[in-house]
Formats: C-alpha cells, structure tokens, sequence
C-alpha cells in the first residue's frame, strides 16, 4: 500500500509517498507565486495551489504502481481566507497567514467584543493572522464580493474539495479560524453572527484522520488513481507536522526551530490559559493541544549570521562559544514583534548587556540563548496548567545545530529528542491517510509504530541551574522596555 501526504506550504506544495511501512518512497516539491499587492498584505491564487499539486501528484507516483495507492492526506498552511460563489469559482485571491491588513478588525474583536468573549466562544483571542478578522475585513471593504460567498474553507480544504467534492474541514486547522468553539469541536453560534456568516457556508467538521470522500473519477481518470482512493480530512501545518514527530497524547512536545519557532503540546484534554497567551486547539489525534508561536527563531540566528557578521559559516561561528550558562549578554528575539505570549506587534529585538570586553562569540550565543528563553516563556504558561513535560521533539532547520539543542535542553530542562525522519506536515498527511485507510488503529498507533528516535540530548543539572538564572532575569527585560516600543 502506498499513501500520498501533501504539504500545502506558502511557497510550495511538498508531496510524500509512503508505504505502510513508514518508508518513504519519493518526495516532490513544486512552487507557485506570492502576491503582495499592497504594502503588508499576502496572497495567492488557490487555482495554483491545486494545479501545483495535481501535477505534483503526478510526478510523484511516475514509476510506482498506481493501483497500490491507497490514501491521501494534508497538511496545511493555516488560517487563509479561501471564499468560492454559487459557481465554485474563487471570489478573490486567498488572503493568507501572514497578512497584515487586519488590524482594525483584531483591534475590533478584542476591544469591542472583547478578549473574555473571545476565549468564551473560541478559547482563543484574535490575531491579525486568523480568518475571522479577514472575513470582517471582506465585509467591511469589498461588500459585493462578501455577499457572493457560499463557501468559505481554509487553503488545503480546497484542494480536497476539488478531488473529492467534498467541503470539509478538520477541527485542528478550523481552530485557527476564531469561527470554532475548540473545547466542543463545532462552530460558534456567537462567531457567525459577529462576522455576518451563516453555517451553511462553512465546511463540516471532521477529526483529521476521518476520511471525507474518494477522488471524483474525472480527478482520478486525470492522475492515473483509482477512484477508490480515499481522502482524509488532513491537518493545519503544525499539527500534521506534531504528528509526523510523533507528538500526540497526553503531555507530549514538539519544539520547531524553522523561521519562526513553535512549542507545541499534546494533551487528551481541552485546556486554556487565563491570558490566552498560548492558541489553544484541537489537535489532529482527536485530542487538544496547545501552541507558542514566536515570529522569529532561527529567522534570528540568520539574521545575525548573514546581515550582521555578514557570513555563512554557521558552524564556525558556533564552534568558539564555551560559556554556557555564563553570558552577561541578553537578546531580545522580537525581530518581527511577538505572538506568544506577549502578542506585541510593536515589540523589537534588542541586545543588553554589552561591555568594552563583550565577544563576538558572546553575542552569537546570546542570540541562540533568546530563542531559547522566548520559547520557555510558553513553556512556562503550560507547565501553569498542570501538564507534566519532562522531554520534547526537535525540528527544523535549527535543530541541526548541536550547540543550539544543548542550550534548549538546558534552558527549558527537557530531554531533548532527535528523530530519524524529519518530513513536517507531509509525513504527517501519509500518516493521517494510513489511520484513514486502516493500517492503524488511531494516530497514536500510527506515531508509535512510525516515529523512530535517534538521539537524545540530556539537560545537565549543573548547567540547568545557571540557566534558571540567567532566565529569571530575562523575564524581566521586556515588562520593562515594553513602553518603549510606541515611540519607535
């Protein structure tokens, strides 16, 4: 048996082929444009996304039996506004994640309907990147395309519509809307009518492993599939990825150090913090999870290396920090602002600490080291609501560095788990379509039997209590530089 996982990314759809052995087979990437037509605003063209990836699918399976392929599953970037009419044409281009028009509308919906109710509705407060400001914004600025949506989906929900037909959504990717009560798993009654939308134009809600259709047999006939081939609900980009690392269950971590970073835990059981400072979701094993999302993680490390020191050598630059627990620099990681937990647009990034015998080495540390620390900060909120956390997943293009897991280990006091496959949101597409098509019982199942640990880098007592240091006064530095952020 052979199941596909695609990757609906925001600059490419990656395609994975698995087998049910967890092998994986071949792997596709293909790209499409980005859009930005006016200052701070972000968006693309869903017809790209799915000739992307029916072309990718092609590529994909060229060379294998196509009869073996059994199931199809995504993972997604979240959050994008994807409206069709009464035709199922697309209205206007999606207005993706990382847009920035919204601020007028967050502003609305938690000053004017307020963050309690927010969270009462949704368990969650409104940020400019989810949907619901994008549909207030829709209504408010383009009033003749607002009243011709009957549809509205998120950007893999489209591509599943037009395989199978179906509109659907899962429950994790649809907790990024602010148009979800989270803890009941079905929509808000409150949020439709804030936002002037009917549910009749939203999708219906399935687990992400649920299968929600086969493939149309034009589509089939088209890609050389059977139409047999059964398609599952999928999974918003974090949470398939969790999956692909194995993250599900109770108390169970991912720490992603990709451009931005994210700490994400599993739990069996609805939680939110009293601030919101953390998303609090369903998750695609048919449990709940919560997330911190920093805006820049090894987007720092990056900027540091190449803007500033003007060098590539990563390795080399690593290689003379010898200090640990010792550095008298801080860094501030809020290049772009911040989501969790401050969810401070007009934060900025800021290096205290230096002296006339300050190193270079110093601050190279003091970079990987904010990270670090921002990343506790919504360790912190977690482990203040009673979930137990002893190890956690590391991904992303940060965690090849072995001094940089060191310090997460040592900062946060996790084990710190190194797996063998590392395939984000793709894996975890194949791995949902796996427990869809029935080689394993549940997700956990799936994860179990799939995920393999290679290494395991282990916190240091000695060096976990300077860094419980060194952390106590770093959260200190921005409740007192925050005022100065408005005048810049």
């Amino acid at each position: 048996m052979l199941l596909i996982g695609v990757d609906l990314g925001t600059s490419a759809v990656k395609l994975l082929l698995m087998d049910e052995e967890g092998a994986i087979k071949n792997i596709v990437s293909r790209e499409y444009p980005l859009y930005f037509p006016h200052p701070g605003w972000s968006e693309q063209n869903p017809q790209d996304w799915y000739a992307q990836a029916v072309e990718g699918i092609r590529e994909l399976t060229k060379g294998f039996d196509k009869n073996e392929v059994k199931g199809i599953g995504f993972g997604g970037q979240m959050h994008g506004l994807v409206a069709l009419d009464e035709h199922d044409q697309v209205i206007r281009p999606a207005i993706l994640w990382n847009d920035g028009r919204t601020a007028k509308e967050t502003d609305y919906l938690n000053q004017t309907i307020g963050q309690e109710k927010l969270s009462q509705y949704t368990a969650n407060i409104a940020f400019a990147g989810f949907t619901a400001p994008k549909i207030l914004w829709m209504k408010e600025h383009e009033p003749e395309n607002f009243a011709k949506i009957c549809k509205i989906m998120l950007p893999k929900d489209y591509l599943a519509y037009r395989l199978t037909g179906s509109f659907c959504t899962d429950v994790s990717d649809a907790s990024g809307m602010l148009l979800m009560d989270v803890q009941h798993k079905c929509w808000s009654e409150e949020m439709l009518k804030i936002c002037g939308i009917t549910k009749e134009q939203l999708p219906q809600l399935y687990e992400s492993f649920q299968v929600v259709g086969t493939l149309k047999p034009d589509i089939a006939r088209e890609l050389g599939l059977s139409d047999t081939v059964k398609v599952v609900a999928g999974a918003g980009d974090n949470a398939a990825a969790a999956v692909g690392t194995g993250t599900v269950g109770e108390g169970m971590c991912n720490i992603s150090l990709g451009t931005s970073g994210t700490i994400f835990i599993s739990s069996e059981n609805f939680r939110v913090d009293g601030n919101n400072a953390l998303h609090s979701f369903a998750h695609a094993d048919g449990g709940y999870h919560l997330m911190g999302c920093m805006l820049s993680a090894a987007s720092c490390n990056k900027w540091w290396m190449e803007e500033i020191l003007k060098t590539s050598a990563y390795e080399q630059e690593q290689a003379g920090v010898d200090r640990l627990g010792q550095n008298r620099v801080f860094y501030l990681p809020y290049l772009m602002g911040e989501r969790s937990p401050h969810n401070d647009p007009k934060a900025r990034a800021m290096f205290i600490g230096m002296s006339m015998d300050t190193t270079r080495e110093e601050m190279t540390q003091a970079v990987l080291e904010g990270v670090a620390f921002g990343l506790r900060d919504s360790l912190e909120v977690a482990r203040s609501l009673n979930l137990s956390i002893q190890r956690t997943k590391i991904c992303g293009g940060g965690a090849k560095s072995p001094l940089w897991k060191k310090i997460i280990a040592n900062v946060m006091d996790l084990s710190v788990d190194v797996m063998e496959s590392e395939e984000g949101p793709a894996m975890g597409g194949a791995m949902l379509a796996a427990v869809g098509c029935g080689v394993f019982d549940s997700v956990k199942d799936a994860a179990e039997k799939l995920v393999k640990v290679v290494d395991t880098v282990e916190p240091e007592a000695d060096l976990t209590a300077k860094y419980q240091e060194r952390y106590e006064k770093f959260r200190r530095i921005y409740p007192t530089v925050k005022e100065l952020y408005s005048v810049f």
